[in-house]
């Protein structure tokens, strides 16, 4: 969610703002501190206190976090408080002071940010001093102990996996509660501090110390995935690091030219798939489609291929299986076995997909044709979505062939689906039917679709009417559904034809609206559709709108005061 810096009251409900306000004017905001500019972090007091971060760009605010529990809006009084707080002087707000010394005017001086400061202290501290300062936190601080040995652990001699191990635990742990479980909010500290650990493993990535980049890398994989089975991660912090961990091996292993930094994590794929770590989850897979990657011997291939036809897998982990051996049978040019063991597998949609791009690339249309057929009927039943993939195979092949008529059949039919648009339909049957014969066909497509009464079938039917320049119907099929995003959604095309109408749809709209809707941001929302009425040259119908909008609901305050802004 970005916030205009300046109209933030705008996208912060009226509740947040008042608390916000009341946090700001009784001094529980301690003055923020610029991280770097634009970066803003703040600690705000209450029965706990809680850290915000907020970044400006440009007059925007472009991000913003608090540690605080809430979770029933975008924004909680804590940022909103902060946002008071970096505004004071442009809004005229006064806080209260907590000594007379903080009540001296301000001297308004540029603050140095937080990164000039550490720049400049590092320039001026001795190397004694600095060292004695990091001996002194590793003993006290285990967060900055373990983020200062995991930086630079290319020189430390004792470095294995398990020192990762080690420190991921220990960050798990201090995260728990009594009974072991890591609730929503600790997963996102665990988030962030095991976020740091990977870090520095990119650190040593781009220092090409692999070796050191895999156990952090490795480490981190095992130890979350163990972890979200006693911790809540519906904020998806700790799926977050397997993700982030994953890509990184991957990224390693993509183009690696070092045979043993290879071999090292071949060598971990194959462990992992057989030690089923990762059952259960996506990244079991996927650590087999890294060894893929990497395999050179035919050693390492026929482990592969064990291990894909001896395993017990999901069908998404067995089509996804069946798909790195074809894959593997390719890279190593076994292409007729390759061939045999695709079209022995076409039930497997990738396997399916594959075939057909074989087809159509050695433009052998029959066989293309035959393909897709086949997946049609094949999954028509249970997989419909899936078996209306295979037209547009269908439709993709007619074109290949520059067959007019069965690329209408096609277009026609995906047209109406209206389910995938991996083309322009419409556009593909007006260059193919005859211009004679259009407006009959056209006709007959609008009925198919309205006869097929899906709510998505509405907005495919306003779409043809927009480019067949239908404009009376176009407002009829509107007015059917008068609700002020439908209206907004057309005004543009409706607005030059029939701008009366149009206005008359919008105060309909908003007096329903009124009926079900309390709060600022929903009267300012009214007020803009107002000022869009008036646009639409009915200013004597907006001052109609208002004087009942004040009569219906006189205890409104909120909504009395932007009306008044019109």
């Amino acid at each position: 969610m970005q916030i205009p810096f300046n109209q933030f009251e705008q996208y912060i409900s009226d509740t947040i703002l008042k608390r916000g306000l009341s946090y700001f004017k009784n001094g529980r905001v301690q003055e923020p501190a610029e991280i770097r500019p634009g970066e803003y972090e703040a600690i705000v007091e209450g029965s706990v206190d809680y850290t915000v971060r907020l970044t400006i760009k440009k007059g925007i605010i472009t991000g913003f976090v608090c540690d605080c529990p809430y979770d029933m809006g975008p924004v909680c009084k804590h940022v909103a408080a902060v946002i008071f707080y970096l505004q004071q002087v442009e809004l005229d707000l006064k806080t209260k002071k907590k000594s007379k010394k903080s009540s001296e005017p301000a001297k308004k001086v540029k603050r140095k940010t937080i990164a000039e400061q550490v720049n400049e202290l590092l320039e001026k501290a001795t190397n004694e001093e600095l060292k004695e300062f990091i001996r002194g936190n590793s003993v006290e601080n285990r967060t900055f102990r373990n983020l200062f040995l995991s930086s630079f652990t290319q020189y430390n001699t004792d470095e294995s996996k398990g020192f990762y191990v080690t420190q991921v635990k220990s960050i798990l742990k201090s995260a728990a509660d009594r009974y072991g479980f890591i609730d929503w909010r600790a997963s996102g500290h665990v988030g962030s501090l095991v976020g740091n650990l990977l870090d520095s493993a990119q650190k040593q990535m781009d220092n090409n110390n692999f070796k050191s980049a895999i156990f952090i890398i490795t480490a981190v994989m095992e130890e979350m995935t163990e972890a979200l089975q006693y911790a809540d991660d519906s904020n998806g912090d700790i799926g977050l690091c397997i993700n982030t961990a994953g890509e990184m091996l991957y990224q390693m292993a993509e183009g690696q030219e070092d045979e043993q930094v290879r071999s090292q994590i071949i060598g971990y794929c194959f462990k992992a798939f057989e030690k089923k770590i990762y059952e259960g989850w996506d990244t079991h897979i996927f650590i087999l489609r890294i060894a893929a990657m990497l395999l050179k011997t035919g050693e390492e291939k026929e482990r592969i291929f064990s291990l894909i036809d001896k395993a017990d897998r999901s069908d998404y982990e067995r089509e996804e299986a069946q798909k790195i051996k074809y894959e593997v049978l390719v890279k190593t040019g076994e292409e007729e076995v390759a061939s045999k063991y695709l079209e022995e597998n076409l039930s497997n949609p990738g396997m399916r997909r594959k075939a057909l791009e074989k087809a159509l690339a050695d433009k052998n249309y029959d066989r293309a044709i035959e393909i897709a057929r086949d997946g049609v009927e094949h999954d028509m039943k249970d997989k419909p979505g899936l078996a209306k993939g295979w037209y547009e195979w269908l439709l993709r092949i007619a074109q290949a062939q520059n067959d007019g008529n069965k690329i209408i059949e096609y277009a026609r039919y995906l047209l109406i689906d209206n389910f995938r648009n991996e083309q322009d339909y419409y556009r593909i049957l007006k260059e193919r039917v005859k211009p004679e014969e259009w407006t009959s066909f056209i006709e007959g497509v609008i009925q198919d679709i309205e006869a097929d009464k899906q709510w998505r079938n509405k907005g495919l039917v306003a779409r043809i009417f927009i480019r067949e320049e239908l404009w009376d119907r176009l407002l009829e099929l509107v007015k059917k559904s008068p609700d002020l995003n439908t209206v907004e959604s057309y005004e543009k095309y409706l607005c030059p034809h029939y701008p009366d109408e149009i206005a008359d749809l919008y105060a309909a709209g908003i007096l329903s609206y009124m009926k079900y809707n309390v709060g600022r941001k929903h009267y300012q929302r009214v007020c803009r559709y107002l000022r869009r009425i008036i646009k639409l040259g009915s200013r004597e119908k907006v001052d109609d709108i208002i004087t009942f909008l004040r009569k219906e609901y006189p205890t409104r305050k909120a909504l009395l005061e932007e009306l008044n802004y019109l």
